[in-house]
């Protein structure tokens, strides 16, 4: 079977924007196909923030593989096995979080790299070529091209060093923590203070400079986002699944009680057949 294509990579390399779905909280096979349905190009399963096991997450992205989204894993900083297995288990990305330094970022490319790139250990048949790949040599390099590596920049030291980090070899994006950022910069959820516009303009600078991908979370409102795709954010998380939920459960739930506080008139059976007779 041949390797799964990296859709995310792929559009954009093109210039175009991966858009991904968040999932904290949903499980099972259905999550990709959901993925799918609603338009976006890649899924997010968050094991930094959501009680996420290694199985549950590589079963995701096992059904994302034939689903034409790409599985794409958050492990904790200090966890980088997991998303070692998660590479060996379907995922064709690993994000890893609070990178803010150049020393770190390239302990998490040489951690998810086959050799000669890195250090990653080859566990046998990898899910993304259908536990059926070519000759280990030809599978690996093949492996290191498709995969996305992305480090999350979530700190005023990690701006600072963004130049430094964006020009790791092996490192494919730089995304920005916008949550965690404001809140180290005393400005929590402000995500159009001028420190943080600041900090896009630098780490936005130092991807082009090096080639590397701009990524943006915790962006949502229109305003904002739009300024910060505009400066060149193409790897973009929409949301997560609690999220999606909750805002539109509750617009279903408004709409209902709304008809509930006003009921409509509905009109009596039989009134106009008895005007056509």
């Amino acid at each position: 079977m041949p390797l799964v294509p990296n859709h995310a990579k792929r559009r954009m390399q093109k210039g175009g924007l991966a858009l991904g779905f968040g999932v904290h909280h949903l499980r099972g096979a259905a999550v990709p196909l959901l993925t799918a349905a609603t338009g976006h190009d890649w899924v997010f399963v968050d094991m930094e923030h959501g009680a996420t096991s290694v199985h549950d997450a590589t079963q995701i992205c096992l059904a994302a593989l034939g689903a034409g989204v790409t599985p794409i894993v958050r492990c904790c900083h200090d966890a980088l096995d997991e998303g070692t297995r998660a590479l060996d288990n379907g995922a064709l990305g690993v994000i890893v979080p609070h990178v803010d330094t150049a020393k770190q970022a390239k302990r998490v490319a040489q951690a998810f790299r086959y050799p000669p790139a890195g250090h990653r250990s080859w566990g046998g048949p990898p899910a993304a070529y259908g536990f059926a790949p070519p000759p280990v040599k030809e599978a690996q390099k093949a492996l290191n091209d498709e995969l996305l590596i992305t480090v999350m920049i979530e700190t005023p030291e990690a701006v600072e060093n963004a130049a430094e980090i964006a020009a790791v070899e092996g490192v494919d994006a730089l995304m920005i923590g916008t949550s965690d950022l404001s809140a180290e910069m005393g400005v929590p959820g402000e995500m159009g203070h001028k420190r943080v516009q600041a900090a896009y303009e630098q780490v936005a600078k130092a991807c082009r400079k090096s080639g590397k991908i701009l990524g943006m979370g915790g962006v949502y409102d229109e305003v904002w986002a739009k300024a910060y795709i505009g400066l060149g954010a193409q790897f973009v998380l929409t949301g997560s699944d609690h999220n999606f939920l909750m805002s539109a459960g509750s617009a279903r739930t408004k709409l209902l009680r709304g008809f509930e506080a006003a009921p409509p008139k509905v009109p009596k059976p039989g009134r106009k057949a008895a005007k056509a007779a």
